[in-house]
């Protein structure tokens, strides 16, 4: 599993013209299910991505989780984090999650993380999404387990 997570001060989800998800300050959270991957891989690294400090605190250094700025998370079904890009001029998909199983962990995710932040929003499973955001710092990391 991985989640790429970018500090963002705003961040939107739209399918077909419409905005289906939006948050202001915050992560956005790319998440890619790979094969094997678990409710208990999920939980792990989704408490990291809670509690991993981006965030600056009074003097300016990177100190403050999401959980503890009172941030919002936007979390977006990327397929693409699952590629293999070692070999050849074509990402092979092949450690990638299948995708009912996929979309079951997706769906696990989103669930958990509603329980744990008091401001989340999502993408639609499987569906061609336009992303639009602007990251803040810029700041990103790849989280994985």
């Amino acid at each position: 599993m991985k989640l790429l997570i970018q500090r963002v001060i705003t961040a939107s989800v739209t399918i077909d013209g419409r905005v289906v998800g939006q948050i202001g300050p915050g992560l956005l959270v790319f998440l890619g299910i790979d094969q094997g991957d678990t409710e208990k891989t999920a939980d792990t690294l989704l408490e990291k991505m809670l509690d991993y400090r981006v965030f600056p605190d009074a003097g300016g250094k990177m100190n403050v989780s999401v959980r503890a700025s009172g941030g919002a998370v936007l979390l977006v079904s990327q397929f693409t984090l699952s590629a293999d890009t070692r070999k050849g001029l074509r990402p092979s998909f092949s450690a990638a999650a299948p995708p009912r199983e996929a979309e079951r962990l997706y769906n696990y995710c989103l669930e958990c993380l509603k329980s744990r932040c008091t401001s989340v929003a999502s993408g639609i499973f499987g569906a061609d999404m336009k992303v639009m955001l602007v990251n803040d710092g810029p700041v990103t990391f790849l989280l994985e387990a």
